[in-house]
């Protein structure tokens, strides 16, 4: 059920907000790859996204925050797992925005389409932005403009989803892989192409052929229309969609919450790379990102390396992460 948190009257520079975005935080993950580091470091368990891992605001806050930049606050939906509605408000406090509680978790296809049911009732018609909150990226302002060219192109792809890709540095089993197909534009200094296949963390020698092509990784940040999205679930996914499509009489009133647990009770389990983007991949653009740093931080040293090359200090200790 969502819940309001208390608004704040400004968003950065009010000329570079967009009209009719939405956004969409993921910050229902569980963290279980880092979840060792974390409780040696912090005494207690943790999900990355609420962690401080330099500076002084969370992986989460930092994605709200570039996520305000372009789209007001009164337009984000953030979506969190059951045991973190207390630490998701103590973080969003002053940032605005709605906060909607998965009932469980259902694996990250759930995750996606349960926020847009409330954006769908809210504004059927709107553009989103999906964001992950557990993710690095370097320099902030040069993702941000990237995601407005992808918001700027969305307008002429309306029935694509565009994705934004990195070009690979090294050689991952952990990322989803977009072999592009055909060249489409540039937009500012990034390019746009459409996908040809998609595969959702390769085994190791599809990988390796998939390196031998023009390769992107995914980082999962999703530019596209909202009935879009959901014709696409409705094909792929129907018995999900059937769920979500029944909640939406429900939201904004009375019968929402008891509603929601409802439908969570026969929530099938999804994966939204590998059960909905492999399987929608002729759907699918990438935006070519070529100047910003990119990283899951699946594990503790790539934590470790990002820091490193852009010179930020560590918040923990730098020998839980195993790399000198």
């Amino acid at each position: 059920m969502t819940t309001p948190i208390t608004k704040r009257s400004t968003v950065g520079n009010k000329e570079t907000v967009i009209p009719h975005l939405w956004s969409i935080v993921l910050a229902g993950g569980e963290g279980t790859r880092l979840a060792p580091m974390i409780k040696e470091w912090l005494g207690e368990e943790r999900p990355k996204q609420y962690c401080t891992f330099t500076g002084t605001r969370s992986m989460l806050q930092h994605t709200v925050d570039r996520a305000d930049l372009l789209a007001p606050p009164t337009q984000r939906v953030t979506v969190v797992g059951a045991g973190q509605e207390e630490t998701a408000h103590s973080q969003l406090d002053g940032r605005g925005g709605f906060l909607v509680v998965q009932p469980a978790n259902c694996n990250t296809a759930p995750g996606v389409f349960l926020p847009l049911s409330y954006v769908r009732a809210a504004d059927p018609d709107a553009t989103v932005v999906i964001y992950p909150s557990d993710h690095f990226v370097h320099p902030e302002a040069q993702l941000v403009q990237a995601v407005r060219h992808a918001v700027g192109a969305i307008d002429l792809l309306e029935d694509r989803l565009i994705l934004l890709g990195i070009q690979p540095d090294g050689f991952e089993l952990d990322y989803g892989y977009m072999q592009v197909d055909r060249y489409v534009g540039g937009y500012g200094a990034h390019s746009l192409w459409h996908v040809g296949r998609f595969v959702e963390k390769p085994e190791q020698q599809l990988a390796k052929t998939f390196a031998e092509g023009q390769v992107l990784w995914n980082t999962m940040i999703v530019v596209a229309k909202v009935q879009t999205l959901w014709k696409l679930g409705t094909k792929v996914l129907p018995s999900m969609m059937r769920l979500f499509e029944s909640l939406l009489p429900a939201v904004g009133t009375t019968k929402e919450g008891r509603a929601l647990h409802s439908i969570y009770r026969t929530m099938p389990t999804n994966n939204f790379s590998g059960d909905f983007l492999e399987h929608v991949y002729h759907k699918i653009s990438a935006l070519d990102v070529t100047d910003v740093d990119w990283s899951d931080w699946g594990r503790p040293e790539r934590i470790a390396q990002s820091l490193r090359r852009i010179g930020k200090a560590p918040t923990f200790p730098v020998e839980l992460v195993g790399v000198a």
